[in-house]
């Protein structure tokens, strides 16, 4: 009979869980590049009453049920259009993401709304400085311009969009500046010159559900994500960006109020099965009067 108490009380427990995530997704569903979670379930032990024979299976009882996984769903959400030069998103590539740094520790990150700060280094939202393909000095943007000749395909630094270049009779102040779908940040001078500034970086992991968030929509390498893989927009296992576009939310609002009806059942179904107990329970006291 107390058996199937705790069976209720575990089911009542994980299931909360399960409504943590999803009360998680749909608060999350207009953040950006947010990526939804999910809840699964797996029995708990189960006690042998008798153990299976030729032709007689097993007969057991279930003690209950645990949580198995809570997963991070890392499918690309839908762009949307802001116009603004800064904001970056990522085309056709899961598991790709921008990768920046405070100080020495390393982030990841699906949030392309970047800004500069007044030194002129690409920032995020936290002022974590967005990792890139430095061109030092900015390359010419001409027939002649050969990207390998400086971009190194493994090794990044922090990207910086210089307000001008040259000096003295030579210098030439920053008019406005362009991201294409491979990454090449092209920056606009008095005079008529452009200028490739650099290239926007992005790493690749080969299991991307394998990281682990760590707030302000970033990511951190675990021990199940594989090992991080820099690489440029357009390459082989990577993403396009898209400059005046974010990435939105990939939560499904139809699927968490669906989620939601059944997990609010379930709950009060497992109290029924606590009820339940406790009135045979109740039944089995009332035989000595």
């Amino acid at each position: 009979m107390l058996k199937s108490l705790y069976s209720g009380v575990t089911g009542m427990k994980n299931i909360q869980t399960k409504m943590d995530v999803i009360s998680n997704n749909i608060a999350n569903v207009n953040t950006t590049a947010f990526k939804t979670g999910r809840v699964r379930f797996e029995d708990m032990l189960s006690q042998t009453n008798a153990s299976a024979q030729t032709g007689i299976n097993a007969q057991q009882v279930g003690l209950g049920v645990q949580v198995g996984s809570i997963d991070t769903v890392m499918s690309g959400g839908s762009l949307q259009s802001t116009g603004r030069a800064l904001d970056f998103g990522i085309e056709n590539g899961d598991s790709s993401f921008f990768t920046v740094k405070d100080g020495e520790n390393t982030f990841y990150t699906r949030d392309g709304g970047f800004y500069t700060d007044p030194t002129g280094n690409l920032v995020t939202s936290g002022g974590l400085k967005v990792q890139g393909f430095v061109a030092n000095p900015p390359a010419v943007n001409d027939t002649n311009f050969n990207p390998d000749t400086f971009v190194d395909g493994k090794t990044m630094s922090a990207i910086t969009i210089p307000q001008s270049i040259g000096e003295g009779a030579d210098k030439a102040d920053l008019q406005s500046y362009s991201v294409d779908s491979k990454g090449f940040i092209v920056g606009s001078y008095s005079g008529g010159k452009s200028m490739v500034l650099g290239r926007v970086g992005l790493t690749s992991f080969s299991n991307p559900d394998g990281l682990q968030k760590s707030g302000g929509n970033l990511y951190t390498e675990s021990a199940n994500s594989g090992a991080p893989e820099a690489g440029s927009p357009g390459e082989p296992g990577y993403g396009s960006v898209r400059s005046g576009f974010l990435e939105m939310s990939n939560v499904d609002l139809a699927n968490e109020f669906t989620e939601m009806i059944v997990t609010s059942r379930s709950y009060q179904a497992n109290s029924r099965s606590i009820t339940t107990s406790d009135t045979m329970l109740e039944e089995l006291i009332n035989l000595k009067r």
